[in-house]
């Protein structure tokens, strides 16, 4: 594992890749029945792929998109899927003064792009189900904890046999909360201070949707027979 500092941050990974292995040897220390991993895209594909290769697990997909703040997009106020599952942050709310009429129309249209972006990735691809299994959650970080949140509302809905969270890094504060919420939490830095998942990583590309198809693609043509 990579760290140093560069302009006062910690860099703790080197890539994304890096990071699904890392979080594979901490699974496999975990019981897990019929374990499938459900990746949150963009980045977090990346990271699933590697993880559901190293623990010969089914791959599948969950797309939440995030419902933004007013006058700062990058600060979620809640986040939604494709079926109308959605976790919304009273306080955050509160304290943007969003009014009900913008949170129903952010929340219809991150609905509406969860749906377009999970028929994109996984094409006729029926999803897999996950009960009476180990789902395990897993992306490149969570900085707000909204698209999480609404992704394990959503597993648990499936009713799979134990859902885990496996995240690179994950503020302190957030990962108390979601102990509550999961049967395990897997991760791998948890910094107290956090401005945003990039600042962890040499290296940090964007991940782009031809690229997730593609991912997914090989990785489901790899699973064929199985």
């Amino acid at each position: 594992m990579y760290t140093d500092l560069v302009d006062g941050n910690q860099i703790f990974f080197n890539s994304r890749e890096e990071t699904g292995m890392l979080l594979a040897e901490k699974l496999q220390l975990l019981e897990l029945n019929r374990p499938i991993v459900i990746a949150i895209p963009r980045g977090g594909v990346v990271i699933g792929c590697e993880v559901a290769k190293r623990i010969d697990a089914d791959l599948d997909i969950v797309t939440p998109r995030k419902i933004p703040a007013p006058q700062n997009p990058e600060l979620a106020l809640g986040a939604a899927m494709h079926d109308g599952s959605t976790f919304l942050n009273q306080e955050a709310i509160s304290a943007s003064n969003a009014s009900p009429v913008y949170i129903e129309t952010k929340k219809e249209s991150a609905i509406n792009e969860s749906a377009r972006r999970l028929a994109a990735y996984r094409g006729s691809r029926a999803p897999v189900v996950l009960k009476g299994r180990t789902a395990i959650l897993v992306d490149d970080g969570i900085a707000t904890g909204a698209t999480m949140e609404v992704a394990i509302k959503w597993a648990k809905e499936q009713n799979p046999d134990r859902l885990i969270v496996a995240i690179p890094v994950i503020p302190a504060s957030i990962l108390a909360r979601l102990r509550e919420r999961v049967n395990h939490v897997v991760f791998i830095e948890a910094p107290e201070f956090f401005y945003a998942i990039g600042q962890f990583y040499k290296i940090f590309e964007q991940v782009d949707d031809k690229e997730v198809t593609h991912m997914l693609q090989e990785y489901w043509k790899s699973r064929n027979g199985r």
